[in-house]
């Protein structure tokens, strides 16, 4: 398990970080939610080791993180970080034998990787020849090339298209599968609903909410009802129970503060023409995000 117990990050004046208390369960895949400033980086950098945390403590198996774990660990960059002159194998190999990696068998799984993600052809252009979103496949290669036991992922899908997106996503249920404890940060909801079992939301580096999806979907109360039909559904927003309305291209979804609000709503539409579609939904993680953090998103 990682645990953070209490973590703090003073830059002079500025508080990044702000007591932060949270246990990562092994083998499981975490989310860190926030807007730019929110204190995610700053939180994996002090994970890693390679800040200092101001006041409190972190710990990963029951001891600090220090240069000797360095070889169970992946970390993965928002930034970019590497070498653009240097070929892509050449890279890969090096940084895996940094990480203890015999030659041989870091060649073999620099192989394996540049396969899975169809890129083979790119073993010996140098980095800078490749597409951003190819550079991002290679530099994510890099942090699971020596397969850590924990890999931490720092908006691992920026750059990255459609296609390419699926191919990562897959790598790192397959990890998670073989143990691998994952924590990763990302801008999109969507990837975080569907990848993690708890997640933390961060506002002004402090947790405004932490815990299991599930658990946090149903402490919001808040429900959506989306309405498609064939006749003006517009006048749906003004119904009492009515918290939030937005149309959309086929009819309208709102945010319900009770399920009975549900009802009437569809009560209302009885007899006014066709529904194609009536759906009580729960609050999407988007929703969560927006009204707990107050920030904008990227």
């Amino acid at each position: 398990m990682l645990k953070l117990d209490h973590v703090t990050k003073n830059f002079n004046e500025f508080t990044a970080v702000n007591q932060l208390s949270l246990a990562i369960p092994e083998k499981e895949m975490f989310g860190f939610l926030g807007a730019n400033g929110a204190g995610k980086t700053t939180t994996f950098r002090m994970v890693l080791g390679l800040l200092q945390p101001t006041e409190g403590t972190i710990e990963w198996q029951g001891k600090p993180v220090n240069y000797s774990a360095s070889s169970l660990i992946g970390y993965l960059p928002e930034e970019r970080g590497l070498y653009p002159k240097m070929k892509v194998k050449e890279q890969i190999v090096y940084l895996a034998r940094l990480r203890g990696m015999d030659k041989l068998e870091a060649a073999r799984q620099t192989d394996h990787w540049l396969e899975r993600f169809n890129v083979p052809d790119y073993a010996n252009k140098k980095v800078e020849e490749l597409s951003k979103g190819n550079q991002q496949k290679i530099q994510f290669i890099t942090s699971v090339v020596h397969n850590p036991q924990l890999l931490i992922l720092d908006e691992p899908f920026s750059g990255l298209d459609p296609v390419n997106v699926e191919l990562l996503k897959e790598a790192v249920l397959d990890l998670k599968n073989n143990g691998t404890t994952i924590v990763f940060s990302s801008h999109r909801m969507e990837h975080v609903e569907e990848l993690c079992e708890h997640l933390c939301i961060m506002h002004h580096g402090k947790p405004v909410v932490h815990g299991k999806l599930r658990d946090i979907k149903r402490s919001f109360g808040k429900k959506n009802v989306s309405v498609q039909a064939d006749f003006d559904v517009s006048y749906l927003a003004e119904m009492q129970g009515v918290l939030k309305a937005k149309k959309t291209a086929e009819g309208i979804t709102l945010q319900v503060a009770e399920e009975k609000t549900a009802q009437s709503i569809f009560s209302s539409l009885q007899g006014k023409g066709f529904v194609k579609k009536f759906e009580l939904e729960e609050p999407s993680l988007n929703d969560i995000f927006i009204e707990k953090a107050g920030a904008s998103y990227e």
